[in-house]
């Protein structure tokens, strides 16, 4: 199988459980809640994504075979192989991951994990499963390490995602691109937690930094 790369490269988790920790990212392209592009974002089920996935122009993009494609992300870790740790996520990522890809990066000793909004089972080999639900989607990942839920999105299912089998419920504040509105978005998922002490408050700890 030939996957389509959006972008690979180093830097550091910005979000979730694993924030700080050193990371190769892996973005495939697209996704099966937006196009990617502006006149369709309206009309989009997740119109709030700040995330480039068109194509595989970005750094290191392109059309990869299973082998190459875990070879350049090994690469691009360098030297060593205690503690590699890849994040696999798109767009959606799972409209591209299958056997081949888990597989070859296992062989190059890298512990897998998914960023999925969770409309697609996740690959039983993943080693560590983030899904982030979209208000209007249908979810049918129910379980893994983490659930991320930006916010605001109030026609989320709160009571419902509550008994989903996560090790850790965390709640993101909405970037809206508008310092005023984010500040905004930061109050309420503050708020949101000091009412339902069953989350925690994750920040993109990237942006706040400077990195990818």
């Amino acid at each position: 199988m030939s996957y389509a790369v959006k972008e690979i490269f180093l830097t550091l988790q910005g979000e979730g459980v694993h924030a700080g920790r050193r990371a190769v990212f892996l973005r495939f392209s697209g996704c099966n809640l937006w196009t990617g592009r502006e006149a369709d974002r309206a009309s989009a089920i997740c119109q709030f994504c700040d995330t480039d996935f068109i194509g595989v122009d970005g750094e290191n993009g392109g059309r990869y075979g299973a082998e190459a494609l875990a070879a350049k992300v090994a690469a691009l870790w360098g030297a060593g192989t205690d503690n590699r740790y890849v994040v696999i996520t798109g767009g959606e990522p799972m409209l591209q991951v299958d056997d081949g890809i888990v597989d070859a990066l296992h062989a190059q000793a890298f512990q897998i994990a998914i960023e999925s909004n969770g409309t697609i089972e996740v690959h039983p080999g993943i080693d560590w499963v983030c899904i982030s639900p979209k208000a209007g989607s249908d979810v049918i990942q129910h379980s893994g390490d983490e659930l991320k839920l930006v916010w605001p999105q109030p026609t989320s299912d709160l009571d419902a995602m509550e008994q989903w089998q996560f090790g850790h419920f965390l709640i993101q504040p909405m970037d809206s691109g508008d310092a005023d509105v984010n500040a905004a978005h930061v109050a309420e998922a503050t708020r949101f937690v000091m009412e339902r002490p069953k989350w925690r408050l994750s920040l993109q700890n990237h942006k706040i930094l400077g990195l990818p």
